[in-house]
């Protein structure tokens, strides 16, 4: 073909998908009516569409649900509003078209497995030494407070600066020490296992919501080499219906492999994804058998 010659397009080429049109109508409704709060059945209606119908266009074009897309709208705002803006919660939650600061604080943990206000907070006023020491799964990123180990983290030679920005991330107003001596205890307890003893047990911080330290408990309960779904860690905190806000909170450990969040599956026994790498969580169940049976 003569590359200055123009290809026709046919009409049939030029036509829209009306399953595209209809969706990108409900992202523009949703998103400019957010305040609102609409619900399914009033955008449905505006669309001339059934709710049925719509939701399921709706979620097989973007993956997730109208009220989903609306919930990520309104959780986008009100970030921006606590931490650009500096409002406080209940004038944040008002702003976005909800009724109150509960309905804000149920937004933020369904999604991000933590409290507004500790969102917003952000490690204020903490001081965390941090310091990187080789172990049996690479490089650990060890970070403690005065009060004992605060963080835990693992990347690959090379990876160093990255792990620290995304632990560093979760509490971005602390200040941070470098401080190679002050983490060295705690990695030699975490990864020599003739060091594990019930009379001295490691001293940790968790750093979270009252509901992420009910799950990162109940991962502590877990025993060596066992594993625990995350509907059987939800039905244990008294939440059976909270397996996403679980599994938020598993993801949000800040202090891995000492709190063992390796040893939570998916409901159907396999291996789920790992924030350190599934080949990684691998090594350390692999790790954790070879030391049973050493016993």
């Amino acid at each position: 073909m003569n590359i200055n010659q123009a290809t026709p397009v046919t009409n049939h080429q030029m036509t829209t998908d009306p399953d595209y049109e209809i969706v990108r109508e409900a992202l523009e409704l949703i998103t400019n009516n957010y305040r609102r709060q609409p619900g399914l059945e009033e955008i449905a209606a505006r669309l001339g569409q059934s709710p049925t119908q719509l939701q399921k266009v709706f979620t097989r074009w973007s993956g997730l649900s109208p009220k989903s897309f609306l919930q990520a709208v309104t959780l986008d705002h009100a970030k921006r509003l606590l931490g650009q803006e500096g409002l406080p919660l209940l004038e944040t939650s008002l702003e976005v078209g909800l009724s109150g600061p509960s309905r804000l604080h149920d937004l933020f943990v369904t999604h991000e497995a933590v409290s507004p206000g500790i969102w917003k907070a952000k490690g204020a006023g903490l001081t965390i030494r941090y310091g990187f020491h080789t172990c049996p799964f690479g490089i650990a990123l060890i970070m403690a407070t005065e009060r004992g180990l605060a963080g835990m983290a693992f990347c690959d030679p090379g990876g160093e600066r990255a792990a620290l920005d995304d632990m560093s991330a979760r509490w971005p107003r602390a200040q941070y020490v470098h401080d190679q001596v002050a983490t060295q205890n705690f990695a030699q307890a975490s990864f020599q296992s003739e060091q594990w003893r019930e009379d001295q047990p490691l001293r940790v911080v968790l750093i979270g919501t009252d509901f992420q330290i009910r799950v990162w408990e109940a991962l502590l309960e877990i025993p060596l080499g066992a594993a625990m779904t995350y509907s059987s860690i939800a039905r244990k905190i008294g939440k059976p219906s909270a397996s996403r806000a679980v599994g938020a909170a598993v993801g949000r450990n800040p202090i891995s492999f000492v709190v063992p969040c390796h040893r939570a599956i998916g409901t159907s026994g396999a291996l789920t994804g790992y924030h350190w790498g599934v080949t990684r969580k691998r090594a350390m169940l692999g790790w954790e058998a070879g030391h049973l049976s050493d016993d």
